[in-house]
């Protein structure tokens, strides 16, 4: 890779974005955890690394958009993934149509859009596991709402009803906490999850217990 700038760094690993084989890429590095010991760790990275390179390639057979996977390097704990250029996040358009007023249509396709690629995602059995409105972005023209899922870095291969639930759950979470008055909008999309989805009542029957166990902890403390 040339020309690279780190982007981002959370806690699993580092972002960069640079040029590979003359392509604008965003380069994933994950990184030793000293607190374990260097054998399972070793082990633990390259299984993660395997999970999401594994959950894109299913999701995009499944006709859901994700970055393009160039080249996964074992030996630096690099993947090297297509950079979708000139999007935005959900969470921007989002801002920017609440800004706005007046834009329900808008939203109610957007929530459309996004609980038909959830659906489509937990048909497949793949658990994104960090499902925010950071990690789908919108390709131009925004108007076609050409959704991108990205940053598999946590997510999995499941037919459990509960993963999927905490799935839709995180998403709520973070769709409440960062836009607000976004119930119905929520609302709206697991309406459509349950057109698509061939467990939607068992899932959201799931989504409901997970909300409920939320519920206690909060009163908990």
């Amino acid at each position: 890779m040339t020309s690279s700038n780190m982007i981002n760094q959370g806690a699993e690993a580092r972002v960069f974005e640079g040029e590979f084989c003359s392509r604008s890429v965003i380069v994933k590095e994950r990184f030793s955890k000293k607190y374990r010991h260097p054998t399972l760790d070793e082990k633990l990275t390259k299984k993660r690394m395997t999970q999401e390179a594994r959950a894109i390639m299913r999701c995009k057979k499944a006709g859901i958009a994700t970055p393009a996977i160039y080249f996964v390097n074992y030996e630096t704990n690099q993947i090297y993934m297509e950079n979708i250029k000139d999007s935005l996040t959900v969470k921007e358009y989002i801002q920017a149509l609440q800004r706005e007023g007046g834009k329900d249509e808008e939203l109610n396709k957007l929530a459309d859009k996004i609980g038909n690629i959830l659906a489509t995602m937990h048909n497949i059995d793949v658990i994104h596991g960090d499902l925010t409105t950071s990690n789908i972005m919108i390709k131009r023209p925004f108007k076609e709402l050409d959704l991108v899922l990205i940053d598999f870095g946590l997510s999995h291969v499941s037919r459990l009803l509960e993963d999927k639930g905490v799935d839709l759950y995180v998403l709520e979470r973070a769709l409440l906490s960062t836009h607000p008055n976004t119930e119905v909008l929520f609302e709206r999309m697991l309406q459509n999850y349950s057109k698509k989805s061939k467990q939607s009542k068992e899932v959201l029957a799931k989504l409901e217990e997970v909300r409920m166990r939320g519920r206690k902890r909060l009163m908990v403390g």
